[in-house]
């Protein structure tokens, strides 16, 4: 939910980091944020888990690659 809001929001995401156990919004906000990022027009709750535990797994791969660190690759991806 973090990430989803602030891309919707046009934030930079290349230096956020997820913030465990921090609480953000509520769940009218993270469920609003889920419908309109999960590309179903009607989705189901599995459709939704779905699409939030792989969403949670490859944004969680994104913050501990070295090819997704703008320390590491600088502005050589701007926008990857």
């Amino acid at each position: 939910f973090q990430y989803l809001k602030r891309h919707y929001q046009g934030c930079n995401l290349d230096t956020f980091r997820y913030q465990k156990e921090s609480v953000e919004g509520n769940p009218a906000e993270c469920l609003q944020q889920f419908l309109l990022h999960c590309g179903i027009a009607d989705p189901s709750w599995s459709e939704l888990r779905n699409f939030t535990c792989f969403l949670n797994i490859q944004l969680g791969d994104c913050e501990v690659s070295d090819f997704c660190n703008p320390v590491f690759v600088q502005d050589t991806l701007q926008g990857f």
